[in-house]
């Protein structure tokens, strides 16, 4: 066991400096970080991959952020692995309880803000999302299919960021 350790340390390089690393060695990091962060995505949930809400993208980019600091070498190899796999379980035990309690819901996710009332547009809901005429026009062209904000009953910035428009009935 200990013959198989040593040799796991020297592939991996777990004891030198990020800057003695060899080409071999990041590379079998990157490796088995791979594997380790596809077995956590599986672990965690799907959404996390579609970057629904801020929670989804904060997930993405910390672990991301962790897992270079174990291919670099700039953290201790293992460590950082385990590190990365309670962050993971840490974002779907957040969601899981977020699902059942809106309050905590609210929020790590956000909530949704109308934006547009019977084609009347609430300019200081628009402020406080940071949408400017533009964006909406552009959005309501892209997903409304119209240009005519009479033709909408009601639009909103929805959790995730994105516009979505409901048309008036003919």
């Amino acid at each position: 066991m200990m013959m198989l350790w040593g040799d796991l340390n020297a592939w991996l390089g777990l004891r030198l400096e990020p800057k003695d690393l060899s080409f071999s060695q990041i590379s079998l990091r990157g490796i088995i970080v791979f594997i380790a962060s596809l077995i956590m995505i599986r672990l965690g949930s799907k959404r996390a991959l579609a970057q629904k809400t801020a929670f989804d993208a904060v997930l993405i980019v910390v672990l991301a952020s962790v897992l270079a600091r174990a291919v670099n070498g700039s953290a201790s190899f293992f460590p950082t692995l385990g590190a990365s796999f309670v962050i993971v379980l840490l974002h779907r035990f957040l969601a899981f309880v977020a699902n059942r309690w809106h309050p905590l819901g609210i929020l790590v996710k956000g909530e949704p803000h109308v934006i547009l009332r019977d084609g009347r547009v609430d300019r200081a809901a628009m402020r406080r999302n940071h949408i400017s005429d533009r964006d909406f026009e552009e959005d309501m062209r892209l997903s409304a299919e119209t240009e005519d904000k009479s033709k909408l009953k009601i639009a909103r910035v929805e959790r995730c960021g994105d516009i979505s428009f409901i048309k008036k009935e003919e």
